[in-house]
């Protein structure tokens, strides 16, 4: 329905006397609000007084590119996703392959459960799995005050300085780094600058910067963690080389660790059976987990299927910078596409398993062999 059509229906109704134009927006939010679901949450707010105006705002400010359906919204705490339930579970359903209010998401941080994951390093240059875990009780980063983040950084410093054995390490605050300090991670690829992007800025992910954010990691350099950049904790396992199945028990193995020292403090990470792990944006849901590896893939990458391939094996692709970056040297970052309703140790198996594929292909190209039949597998 036309924007100018909506408020002549409604110019009565104070509900909607804020309803906002979405006429020029491609994204999730704008797709999903109506001014009825609009209505029946206006007014409402979490116990930590955060609205639905406030969840949609980085949506509305940024209306999106034609072609790329950002999610357009963010939740302010963990009650976010039910008190707005209208609007988020229609989203979550679009974003995570029709995930259904009564669906349950399964958790496993058993890592001996993987099969494979030691990739030649000639094409898998490193592996790495990441998450985030948030506080129960606190606000997210979007709506937490001063003292909230400063208390998640309080927290988590005191869980990652009882760790011990190889995952004992060192927490930098970027508030009081030294020039050296800041050097080193840089050079080391571990720090994490102020966001710049419209859709993390106009969330309020950057006030207050750089108070209460900071960079802890062991004194092997593999595990790490950030904390109070887009959700109150990033959880990192990584290395060089091909060895996916030793990233991901580290990955695991800290994860209780941090997890278990806590919960020792008397506090929680956000989790339910329906959503599992709470995050800022509700693509991140479930696992929060990316499991990528940075792989060589000169011969495959030029052939034509190389991107329904990757949607075969449910891989998406990225630059080696990042999102939204090229690929330099035919070498791209793989990792998974889902997030939500697979548990941790299914959606690592499927990347070890898609990987696999992938590199027996571009050996196949090597010798001049034809890789038609693994690509209708692949397809089926």
């Amino acid at each position: 329905m036309p924007f100018d059509e909506i408020t002549r229906r409604h110019a009565k109704n104070p509900a909607l006397a804020n309803f906002p134009n979405l006429s020029q927006h491609n994204n999730l939010m704008a797709k999903y609000l109506t001014p009825e679901i609009y209505a029946k949450l206006h007014g409402k707010k979490t116990p930590n007084d955060w609205s639905i105006d406030q969840c949609i705002q980085t949506g509305v400010d940024n209306p999106g590119h034609p072609f790329i359906a950002t999610v357009g919204m963010i939740a302010g705490d963990e009650e976010s996703y039910e008190t707005f339930k209208a609007i988020f579970d229609p989203i979550i359903a679009a974003r995570h392959n029709g995930y259904k209010p009564t669906d349950k998401h399964p958790t496993d941080l058993d890592s001996s459960k993987i099969h494979g994951g030691e990739f030649d390093s000639k094409y898998v240059l490193s592996s790495r799995v990441r998450t985030g875990r948030s506080i129960r009780g606190l606000s997210l980063p979007p709506a937490c005050a001063r003292a909230e983040r400063r208390e998640v950084e309080n927290i988590c410093k005191d869980a990652l300085g009882n760790l011990s054995g190889e995952y004992k390490g060192r927490y930098y605050p970027l508030s009081n780094m030294t020039d050296a300090e800041q050097e080193q991670l840089i050079n080391d690829h571990f720090l994490f600058d102020k966001p710049v992007s419209p859709l993390l800025t106009c969330a309020g992910m950057a006030r207050d910067w750089p108070d209460g954010r900071g960079i802890w990691h062991n004194d092997k350099k593999n595990f790490l963690v950030w904390i109070n950049e887009e959700d109150h904790t990033r959880v990192i396992s990584m290395e060089k080389g091909g060895n996916m199945r030793r990233v991901f028990d580290r990955f695991c193995n800290g994860l209780k660790n941090v997890e278990k020292n806590i919960q020792a403090a008397g506090w929680e990470f956000m989790w339910n059976e329906h959503l599992g792990y709470i995050l800022t944006c509700p693509s991140n849901l479930g696992t929060g987990l990316r499991a990528g590896v940075h792989v060589k893939l000169p011969l495959l990458s030029q052939d034509k299927r190389f991107d329904s391939i990757l949607e075969g094996l449910n891989l998406q692709k990225r630059g080696t910078g990042g999102v939204d970056t090229a690929a330099v040297g035919d070498t791209f970052d793989i990792s998974n596409n889902d997030r939500l309703g697979k548990s941790e140790v299914q959606l690592v198996q499927s990347v070890i398993d898609g990987v696999d594929t992938l590199i027996k292909m571009e050996k196949s190209l090597e010798r001049n062999m034809p890789i038609d039949s693994m690509v209708r597998a692949v397809r089926q």
